[in-house]
């Protein structure tokens, strides 16, 4: 038990550290390798590459404008989120537990609303990209979805004693 205060916010400062890794190489990778997502981008609004239903299909956004602009947001949206958790990461490394904990709440929320709502609900779903054999993120969306919801769990279990004083 004696471990606990040391260890989880060890934990918590590897797994953040982990996110804002990915997540910062994520979006340097977008801007760097503009092109390479941005026809993701493009053939998942376009729904170019979906069954094709009539039903579904006045979902479609074709402007290559509009999709720009999404794609553009989304490296927007990933580029803060890594900030974000770089700063929390560094927190957690000065043992500032309780801003740490704040700070990777609100990037491991950023990205789950990115890659949940985003990419899962809207991508997937409005979008139908789980029709495309092609251009199908699903996975990668849930894994990103999923290890940041374990970040989130980790960052915000209570450290007990350790929470209330910084260990010296």
């Amino acid at each position: 038990m004696a471990n606990i205060p040391r260890t989880l916010p060890l934990a918590a400062t590897a797994l953040t550290a982990v996110l804002a890794l990915y997540i910062a190489l994520v979006a340097l990778g977008n801007i760097t390798d503009f092109d390479s997502n941005q026809q993701f981008v493009h053939h998942v609004l376009a729904m170019d590459t979906t069954f094709k239903d009539d039903d579904l299909m006045w979902r479609a956004i074709t402007n290559t404008g509009v999709q720009d602009a999404a794609y553009v947001a989304i490296i927007a949206w990933e580029t803060v989120a890594a900030l974000v958790l770089i700063y929390a990461t560094w927190l957690w490394i000065r043992r500032d537990h309780t801003p740490a904990r704040r700070m990777t709440t609100y990037g491991t929320l950023m990205l789950m609303l990115l890659f949940g709502a985003g990419f899962i609900a809207i991508g997937g779903e409005w979008f139908a990209m789980w029709q495309s054999e092609d251009w199908n993120g699903l996975d990668a969306a849930t894994r990103v979805f999923l290890l940041s919801g374990v970040v989130l769990i980790v960052a915000n279990m209570p450290f007990g004693q350790a929470e209330a004083t910084r260990p010296q």
